[in-house]
């Protein structure tokens, strides 16, 4: 019962405070947000070795029992243990792990940023893959997305001048007195692109956030009221 409910108070207590705090600003409620955010940064470190600890156990696991995909977990844990190592090794010998002398900052510039880069590069793949399976032309919205997303595309690109361009020459040669110069300064595609950007995206923006903020309301309610405990299994 108590495992339940202290919890459960706890939480209520601590969102109320904080709504008194936020709607009166002055003491002893003026300070209570600031020192919760010093709590919640000491509650995170905390989380933070907790996730680590459940991280190497859970892989030691699967190493020792020699679970399916056990020599990647015997990988993570090897490098986990040798950037620790090497993070301690320079925070000792030169004060900081992030001295450029250091040997984490060669493990970090050498290692893990050529791996990011290698990641958001193999990202490059599945957005094409999705920007594919969405601009499919399937329906009239996916028609309509297919559209803005081509001329946003040459509105940002040099190539859609060109091509306006080029339709300018086509009108002045089959109307002579269209001014190629003129018709070209129009600039159609970045005009479309500058409306589409600040007129449509931004009410698809707006209501997107709207929604965000009314299912952040509801969801903050059933934590403050107990409705949702998923937090707590």
């Amino acid at each position: 019962m108590l495992k339940r409910n202290v919890p459960l108070a706890v939480v209520f207590v601590t969102a109320l405070l904080l709504i008194v705090a936020f709607f009166i600003p002055h003491r002893p409620f003026g300070d209570l947000e600031s020192r919760f955010l010093n709590w919640y940064a000491i509650v995170s470190g905390f989380t933070f070795l907790l996730g680590l600890d459940s991280l190497t156990r859970h892989h030691l696991t699967r190493v020792i029992r020699r679970t399916e995909g056990w020599p990647y977990s015997l990988l993570l844990v090897l490098s986990l243990a040798g950037t620790m190592g090497l993070g301690f090794y320079s925070w000792i010998r030169f004060q900081s792990p992030f001295a450029l002398r250091a040997p984490f900052m060669w493990l970090y510039t050498y290692m893990i940023i050529p791996l990011q880069a290698t990641m958001f590069a193999s990202l490059a793949f599945f957005i094409v893959s999705a920007a594919y399976r969405a601009f499919r032309v399937r329906n009239f919205a996916a028609t309509l997305l297919l559209i803005a997303a081509c001329l946003v595309m040459l509105g940002n690109v040099p190539l859609g001048s060109s091509i306006w361009r080029g339709i300018g020459e086509l009108v002045h040669l089959v109307v002579p007195g269209v001014d190629v110069g003129k018709f070209a300064g129009l600039e159609l595609f970045a005009a479309v692109k500058d409306w589409l950007m600040s007129i449509a995206t931004a009410a698809a923006v707006r209501g997107i956030g709207i929604g965000l903020a009314l299912g952040g309301i509801a969801m903050s309610l059933r934590i403050i009221l107990g409705i949702e405990r998923t937090y707590m299994s």
